[in-house]
């Protein structure tokens, strides 16, 4: 295993162990929702997103205690993201992580609603003061986040997406469409951990454009997955892209030219980093690790 795996892995037990924390099972009827939102949350994923604010962190020497509690806000908006991705309105999937989504495992219903309370939670989180003593710094943190996930972020991409399914895009729609949808979030996430850390703005705009070149490589891989990836290993359908005859780098350039523009995507990314110097390798390592990955 290599340094990089070690870490990612060791961030994503920890970030595991304070979603569970701030999960606490109840009885009753509220239980049911608290559930549905840990059968969401837990037990699952590579933690890509908190651990860029780890690391983006760990650069200027913030406690661990603040970069995971904003990197758990983040993954808690990308696992609210997921639950509604998945449900019948909207992709329709019955598997996520190789087992029922919250939808199957539960109902619509309670799967809307857990989405709708670890959306609210992540700011929460956010707003409290053991993620930060700093009131603008924690501000800041809420702001940049509802930006990246609402209807300029994530949202907006997500409604595109729907809309590309009728239309047709070139590369710079599929691009924009990605950068909202996909990138939004990853972007918040490395330049989250510069924020926590009182990096300067110069500081905090290379980690940003970073991110957008990262962003990107990681959706033309989720893309060339889903068209030639194994179900098995991505716990997941494959094939769906193609089915709903939705925009991708896939259709638009093709598998070897889709690769070859992640591969560059990737190489920008950690140009981008070089200011940092050696700070800056367990980034490069995320960069290498998005394009290589197998699910």
């Amino acid at each position: 295993m290599t340094a990089f795996e070690t870490s990612i892995k060791d961030v994503a037990r920890l970030v595991e162990a304070t979603l569970d924390s701030m999960l606490p099972r109840r009885a009753g009827p509220l239980g049911r929702v608290i559930d549905a939102m840990r059968h969401g949350a837990l037990d699952g994923g590579k933690r890509l997103r908190p651990f860029l604010v780890v690391a983006a962190a760990d650069m200027f020497g913030a406690p661990r205690e603040r970069s995971l509690r904003t990197g758990c806000a983040v993954e808690m908006i990308h696992c609210y993201s997921l639950i509604h991705d998945d449900l019948p309105a909207m992709d329709d999937s019955d598997l996520r992580r190789g087992r029922p989504s919250v939808h199957k495992a539960f109902d619509d219903a309670t799967a809307i609603l857990a989405g709708d309370a670890l959306l609210t939670q992540a700011f929460e989180v956010l707003a409290g003061p053991e993620t930060h003593p700093d009131g603008a710094v924690r501000c800041r943190l809420a702001l940049e986040l509802a930006r990246a996930s609402g209807r300029g972020g994530m949202v907006g991409g997500q409604m595109i997406d729907i809309y590309a399914e009728q239309k047709t895009f070139d590369l710079a729609g599929i691009e924009e469409l990605q950068r909202l949808k996909t990138g939004a979030i990853i972007r918040f996430s490395a330049m989250a951990g510069g924020i926590c850390g009182g990096a300067n703005e110069a500081e905090i705009e290379a980690l940003r454009l970073y991110a957008e070149d990262l962003g990107l490589s990681f959706q033309i891989v989720d893309d060339l997955l889903d068209a030639f990836g194994d179900a098995e290993a991505l716990g997941k359908p494959v094939g769906q892209d193609a089915d709903m005859d939705k925009a991708t780098f896939v259709k638009l350039l093709g598998a070897e030219g889709a690769r070859d523009k992640a591969k560059a995507l990737v190489m920008r990314a950690k140009s981008h980093l070089d200011r940092f110097g050696d700070r800056a390798e367990a980034l490069k390592g995320a960069a290498d690790f998005v394009f290589a990955r197998k699910n």
